[in-house]
């Protein structure tokens, strides 16, 4: 990728008008086609693809403020490429380290794209992120209802959607049930309707995903980011208009819940995953016995044990992305890939605050980012497409944020300046 150093501060040169078309359509793509993963190449692949060519051609530009997102990712990296050296020859691995690679550069790429332009293009990923949040979630609604043939967009009877995965299916929904929710409780009053049935749509498919993490992820999420809104609201109205409409969606999911468990078979799934009595959560090689056999493997081996290769040591992968880093990529890997996580975490708690055309969504994202990580203590989410792109995404509106604040100074001493010019003549 060929990209042109410029000063945190310069502005984006100007781009033509059917090149911006162009650039906004291909980000709306890629925020829907990140929801068509369950056939390879994914639609995402292409669209992220095309983008880099049509963006680096452009004249995409790399800052100094991204430095740190680019070692930490490449630091990540380098330590489960060394430690894959010795499994080269298992097509399986050689993916897998490939796969980690496109993250990474995914990651940046975003993050260049949308610290500049930001609202537009911002607004074009968010769209194209809720439109394909709808397309799944109705696949896997119909799938569910056994509206489609065979066990088309479900598995082990639960909503897949157009995922191979029904926790991830349902860990994908909450940025977009975020971003709708936003919508609900700020927006006018055609907004609101709109917004109301598309999160109606996504909440009912992340239900009937019956994945535990992705129900509490989106309630704990949800709680927070309603919280910060209400936090930086300028008025009291807003205030008010926040609580009310939080509590009418509470209701609302209460109420479609009770309708829901008077059938049968979504009642059954339902205590069954409602449970926390899982076997494979239990015992000395369940998930969390696992974690701490695993914990106890890493501070013995420097260099891991490689990619993929948990299983043939335990009956399952890791679930835990912090514990396969160090599995997968050794103490290297273990140190920098929590490091970039939690820098991240810890730099966006720094810009809640700050008044920018965007604030709104950056809430939405960081709630997002933050229920994304802590979920990965309990299931692998390091090749998850929609968590780097989130990551991208803040380490973008960082920048953009940034630039916004010092501009924001410089007029504001501009004014200053001029003011107590006149003043003395």
């Amino acid at each position: 990728m060929t990209l042109h150093a410029s000063s945190d501060h310069a502005y984006a040169a100007p781009t033509a008008p059917a090149v911006a078309t162009l650039q906004h359509g291909l980000l709306w793509l890629m925020g829907m086609g990140g929801a068509i993963v369950f056939i390879e190449p994914s639609p995402y692949e292409i669209f992220a693809l095309t983008s880099v060519v049509v963006f680096t051609a452009s004249g995409l530009r790399m800052r100094m403020a991204f430095m740190p997102l680019a070692l930490l990712l490449f630091a990540v990296n380098l330590g489960y490429t060394i430690c894959a050296v010795s499994l080269l020859d298992q097509q399986p691995v050689v993916y897998w380290i490939l796969t980690s690679w496109y993250m990474a550069v995914t990651a940046l790429f975003i993050a260049l794209v949308v610290s500049e332009d930001t609202a537009a293009r911002l607004h074009y990923l968010r769209s194209g992120l809720i439109a394909g949040a709808v397309i799944a979630s109705l696949a896997g609604i119909a799938g569910y209802l056994r509206l489609t043939p065979g066990e088309l967009f479900t598995l082990y009877g639960r909503a897949a959607g157009t995922f191979k995965d029904p926790n991830v299916f349902g860990a994908f929904l909450v940025l977009p049930a975020l971003l709708c929710l936003q919508s609900v409780v700020s927006d006018g009053l055609g907004r609101t309707l709109r917004s109301i049935v598309l999160l109606g749509i996504i909440t009912l498919a992340l239900l009937l995903a019956f994945s535990r993490a992705a129900w509490g992820m989106l309630a704990l999420t949800a709680a927070f980011m309603l919280l910060l809104m209400m936090l930086t609201s300028q008025t009291n109205r807003q205030r008010s208009r926040i609580v009310i409409m939080a509590i009418a969606a509470v209701a609302a999911v209460a109420l479609a819940l009770v309708i829901l468990l008077q059938f049968d078979f979504i009642r059954d799934m339902f205590q069954q995953r409602a449970s926390f009595d899982q076997s494979y959560d239990e015992g000395r090689f369940g998930r969390f016995g696992r974690h701490l056999l695993g914990a106890q493997m890493a501070l013995d081996l420097p260099l891991g044990i490689g990619p993929l290769q948990f299983s043939k040591f335990f009956p399952e992968d890791t679930h835990n992305s912090y514990l396969n880093a160090f599995m997968s990529g050794g103490w290297i890997s273990g140190v920098f890939y929590p490091a970039l996580v939690f820098t991240t975490a810890l730099i966006g708690f720094r810009y809640i605050f700050v008044r920018t055309p965007w604030q709104r969504p950056y809430l939405a994202v960081f709630s997002a980012y933050l229920g994304t990580i802590g979920e990965g203590f309990i299931i692998d989410t390091d090749h998850w497409r929609h968590f780097w792109l989130i990551l991208g995404l803040m380490w973008g509106l960082f920048v953009a944020t940034q630039r916004h604040a010092a501009t924001a100074r410089f007029v504001a001493q501009f004014d200053i300046t001029q003011a107590e010019g006149r003043a003395a003549r």
